[in-house]
């Protein structure tokens, strides 16, 4: 049996129970801290690393006694996407000094002056963290520790859409059913990479009342999504954007590359407004000076978590606006165009806008549009 000491996230319980795959009340813990040494918060307090003296020149922490090989295995996975490695030191608990295993980084992190706090890390990325880590450890087992962390950036994006989901406030259900009246036996991840696919088996409730029989479904596992057309109320015009798609051409429309509003993931530990102004900046080269609230909603419930946040964004649109532009580590080779109004809506009356959310602002800027120009 090993014992450990953990002075970071994994001091959290409900994230310790979820990466060793039992109850709390089965790990067997206690409060404890290490001299001489402070534990850094990093990147915006996402996690701590440990320095050799500093400021606090004491790490607080819980040791944890009695850690199988399987427990140990299963830690590892979980840190095994952060370069870590682990150090023997001594701790200090209620009972006096122990020897503990320590996850230490392998190479120099660069981190900020400010002592790393788990209250303040609970407030901000608890329950973001909870959500990824049942991800990733689902897939212990099935994929390596090398794969997981190639992932991580979209199993935490999928994580915050489920913070978010948890946080809205949902549309109205006259039958005033909820999730609770949804039974899932079981869920199954068919497939993941940059998506991810699910099957689940599950029963929910008629409108009769009684539960139905259960039925198979699958899901297209999503992040949420930023979506914002940028508007100059000045010069009465709007920038679109063409770019390959490949739902089109999965399809089999001729035309996969398509006229479409700005858009973008919205990254974990992001706001939709924030990721707004990035994607402008990233796919077109501009800065909003206003975001204004389109529509809040689901790209297709029946199929796919995918939710959009969709804006009308205030821009100054010259005509030398336009360009190519995109990230290029993301393969993306993006062109904009400058429409006037009046032919943004020629594009909608002639059903040749086959883009939703572009048709949807479009329509609200037809409502909107007015208001817009007195105060610009």
């Amino acid at each position: 049996m090993t014992s450990m000491f953990f002075y970071g996230t994994l001091r959290y319980v409900p994230l310790l129970s979820i990466v060793l795959g039992r109850e709390a009340g089965e790990i067997a813990l206690r409060p404890a801290f290490l001299e001489g040494y402070t534990a850094y918060a990093v990147d915006q307090g996402k996690f701590p690393m440990l320095v050799q003296g500093g400021k606090a020149d004491v790490a607080q922490g819980v040791f944890v006694e009695g850690l199988s090989a399987a427990d140990i295995a299963r830690l590892r996975y979980y840190e095994g996407g952060y370069n870590y490695g682990v150090a023997r030191l001594r701790v200090t608990t209620q009972d006096g000094t122990e020897m503990a295993e320590v996850f230490m980084p392998l190479n120099g992190l660069a981190h900020e002056d400010h002592v790393w706090s788990l209250e303040e890390w609970v407030a901000d990325w608890g329950a973001l963290t909870l959500c990824a880590a049942r991800e990733v450890m689902g897939y212990y087992g099935v994929l390596s520790a090398e794969d997981v962390a190639a992932k991580y950036p979209m199993i935490r994006a999928r994580a915050a859409a489920q913070v978010n989901a948890q946080a809205m406030i949902g549309g109205p259900s006259p039958s005033g059913y909820d999730a609770k009246d949804v039974a899932v036996r079981e869920v199954r991840r068919a497939y993941v990479d940059f998506f991810a696919l699910d099957d689940y088996d599950l029963r929910f409730r008629r409108f009769d009342g009684a539960m139905g029989e259960e039925v198979r479904r699958a899901v297209f596992v999503a992040t949420d999504a930023v979506i914002m057309l940028p508007y100059d109320p000045v010069r009465d015009r709007v920038l679109l954007i063409e770019q390959f798609r490949m739902g089109p051409l999965a399809r089999g429309d001729q035309t996969p590359w398509q006229l479409e509003p700005i858009a973008g993931r919205i990254d974990a530990g992001e706001t939709a407004q924030a990721a707004a102004h990035r994607e402008a900046q990233e796919e077109a080269g501009i800065t909003l000076e206003a975001l204004h609230d389109v529509a809040h909603c689901y790209a297709s419930p029946g199929c796919s978590t995918e939710f959009f946040d969709i804006y009308v964004g205030i821009a100054d649109l010259p005509d030398d606006v336009v360009g190519v532009a995109g990230v290029e580590s993301e393969q993306e080779d993006i062109r904009s165009y400058l429409f006037s109004f009046d032919d943004l809506m020629a594009l909608v009356d002639g059903f040749q806008a086959v883009n939703t959310p572009l048709v949807l602002a479009a329509l609200w800027l037809a409502r909107h549009r007015e208001r817009l120009r007195k105060v610009a």
